[in-house]
């Protein structure tokens, strides 16, 4: 690939941002990727100390990760997504970006072993189960009774990571968080919570 001189903007600024993903995912950005600004706070939180194993369930084209890994070279980020294509544009902003902290997955989060991670960032990926508008594409199945699996699978993953674990969710449902995580912060204007396991 090609190199590229990255402007010095780059982690500042979204739009510089996603100026280097292709128009169709470009366009789609506000409703699926991590703003840059959350990015960093969420990552901030999940990586406390170095050596920190952070996953990101629904990685995308790994705008969180990539980010992640920028501000916190000492803490490795694993991205998991499903979709190939997303996965490869993913590798591809990794490469331009030129952070060797990041790993990203092309699997179903299911497919996992989560005991591995300290931390889980969740943008709550299962949303386009739900709804049929607004969704990245129609590579995959999409149904109510997946919401309910996905969901499920997360909460029973989460209810047995040990005491100390932190979990960050953007636009999710505290319902699907298990009782023994508590917010220990939150940003009330935007839906961006900050939980760890008592």
């Amino acid at each position: 690939m090609k190199s590229i001189l990255l402007p010095s903007n780059y982690y500042l600024n979204d739009t510089v941002f996603d100026s280097f993903f292709p128009d169709k995912l470009r366009k789609i950005s506000k409703i699926h990727w991590t703003p840059l600004a959350i990015s960093k706070k969420a990552a901030l939180f999940l990586a406390p100390t170095p050596g920190s194993k952070i996953l990101d369930i629904g990685s995308g084209v790994g705008k969180f990760c990539i980010t992640a890994a920028h501000f916190f070279p000492d803490s490795e980020f694993h991205g998991v997504e499903q979709r190939e294509d997303l996965h490869n544009v993913a590798l591809q902003a990794q490469q331009r970006s030129g952070v060797n902290n990041v790993q990203f997955i092309n699997c179903n989060f299911t497919q996992l072993n989560l005991d591995i991670y300290d931390s889980i960032y969740f943008y709550n990926s299962f949303a386009e189960n739900l709804i049929n508008v607004a969704r990245i594409d129609e590579s995959v199945d999409y149904s109510p009774g997946l919401y309910t699996y996905y969901s499920n699978y997360l909460f029973r993953a989460l209810d047995n990571k040990p005491v100390g674990t932190r979990l960050v969710t953007y636009h999710g449902y505290d319902h699907e968080i298990p009782t023994g995580y508590k917010i220990v912060d939150q940003d009330e204007r935007k839906p961006l919570k900050m939980w760890i396991r008592k």
